[in-house]
């Protein structure tokens, strides 16, 4: 691929929250996703991705740099809603790769990678990269001037247009963004706040249930209006973050009751049908698209009152959730579907990182050489291996930022207990010491069965060889 004329659009879709098991292509039984289902069937459903943490900010980090989150420094934990810009602008994202290459390109969507926003006494809210850094998950917004634009947000990240919310539905400011700045300055206090919305700002006649509604409304639009006309027409990059299932589980009155079994699974279904919508609008055009969907992390199960789990298990059988060391934390849906993508299910481990190099060159982009984590091999076998070589070790982070390593079904863990939201909670443990826990996923996928002990020489050898591939602890 290389015309203008020759390379695909691609379309990128994150859901929020969203569990290995909360799509019928992925084993769910108390509800149907025949939008995703039918992208599935045309395309590659992977059966073992992983994001690169088991919460949303480094997730997306990871994402969008093909770097592990903790080359930042953001060690632990989120960005609020008003904290600064994570990523530096000395790293290079999806969107600079495919916009130096002709794209042109569109973040829609939740951001929640900071903002550099200007305070009330003058002052610039920034991450200083050389200091320790606490990010200000509860911070009610009240401190900033929305009235002047912010800094080093998404159109300062390779992308030209943007348009979103700051961080995740449960944060302030309640307001959209367009580009640098608030579309309504938030002058109110949120009221009602639902489940675990935090105090803030928020514009006059925000909705929490119409958000994605909207969100997918303004990238129909974006697509009708970047609709290739000619031959030479650029190719496109869509990013399109959902703020569904996440918390406030509030759905649109459309879709309330719709799955029979909670508020959270009737936003399933709305979010199917906005990837029905966004697919539909892109076979308007002639020109062939590349489209991924995946999840930033787990499901929370720690919330009954979001839907019955007796029903619908979202995480499916994996032990844990969001938050947490285990798969049900970081284990992710990941299905591509386009030119040139082979179809079927993948089996094989794979990680949220290899999306940046993966696409960049699947449509012909050149790869950063440098600076990278993950690798092209998505959508093909790694055929830089050497034979015999071992499996390549991947990691991810839990909340309280305890590091996981799995190589193929093995996993160790270091941590003393989930590092999220499941108890025992725990505590990390030093990575390459002697606490932690192992794995056999491939014997024992519920991971219950802990060989920490008895696996000790495959448990070094394979943190070893992840801290000499990635030079791990370097930056702590």
């Amino acid at each position: 691929m290389t015309g203008a004329d020759q390379r695909p659009d691609v379309l990128v879709i994150v859901a929020d929250d969203l569990g290995f098991g909360d799509l019928s292509c992925y084993g769910a039984t108390a509800f149907a996703t025949p939008h995703l289902d039918a992208l599935a069937r045309r395309g590659r459903l992977f059966r073992d991705a992983h994001a690169s943490s088991s919460v949303c900010t480094p997730s997306r980090y990871s994402l969008l740099t093909g770097r592990y989150p903790w080359r930042t420094p953001l060690r632990s934990h989120v960005l609020g809603g008003t904290d600064g810009a994570l990523i530096d602008a000395d790293t290079p994202t999806l969107a600079h790769a495919l916009g130096e290459a002709g794209y042109r390109t569109a973040a829609i969507g939740k951001w929640h990678l900071g903002l550099d926003w200007q305070l009330r006494d003058g002052t610039r809210r920034r991450i200083d990269p050389t200091a320790p850094f606490r990010p200000a998950m509860e911070a009610d917004g009240w401190d900033v001037d929305y009235t002047v634009p912010f800094e080093n947000g998404p159109l300062d990240r390779g992308f030209e247009e943007f348009f979103g919310i700051s961080g995740s539905l449960d944060m302030p400011p309640y307001c959209f963004l367009r580009g640098r700045e608030v579309e309504a300055v938030p002058t109110l206090e949120k009221t009602p706040r639902i489940t675990s919305q935090r105090p803030g700002p928020t514009a006059p006649g925000w909705d929490d249930a119409t958000v994605d509604l909207r969100f997918a409304q303004e990238a129909e639009a974006w697509l009708a209006r970047t609709r290739p006309r000619t031959r030479q027409d650029p190719p496109r990059l869509l990013y399109f973050a959902a703020s569904a299932p996440h918390r406030p589980c509030v759905p649109p009155p459309e879709y309330a009751g719709r799955s029979g079994i909670g508020t959270r699974a009737d936003l399933i279904l709305m979010l199917d049908e906005i990837v029905g919508r966004l697919l539909a609008e892109l076979d308007r055009s002639d020109r062939p698209a590349l489209v991924v969907f995946t999840s930033d992390n787990g499901a929370p199960i720690c919330y009954p009152e979001d839907g019955l789990l007796e029903d619908h298990p979202p995480n499916g059988a994996l032990r844990g959730q969001k938050a947490d060391v285990h798969d049900g934390g970081h284990r992710v849906p990941l299905i591509i579907a386009g030119p040139g993508v082979p179809c079927g299910e993948d089996h094989r481990l794979v990680s949220l990182l290899d999306l940046f190099p993966s696409l960049t060159a699947q449509v012909g982009a050149p790869v950063p050489t440098s600076g990278l984590d993950g690798q092209d091999h998505l959508l093909h076998e790694d055929e830089h291996r050497a034979a015999g070589a071992p499996p390549r070790v991947l990691g991810a982070t839990a909340f309280d930022g305890s590091l996981v390593l799995m190589r193929g079904a093995e996993t160790a863990i270091y941590s003393t207990g989930s590092g999220g939201f499941s108890e025992p909670v725990g505590h990390p443990t030093p990575v390459g010491g002697e606490a932690g826990q192992f794995y056999d996923r491939a014997a024992d996928p519920a991971q219950a069965t802990d060989l920490w002990a008895q696996r000790a020489r495959d448990r070094h050898d394979l943190t070893a060889d992840f801290v000499r591939r990635t030079g791990y602890g370097d930056t702590e």
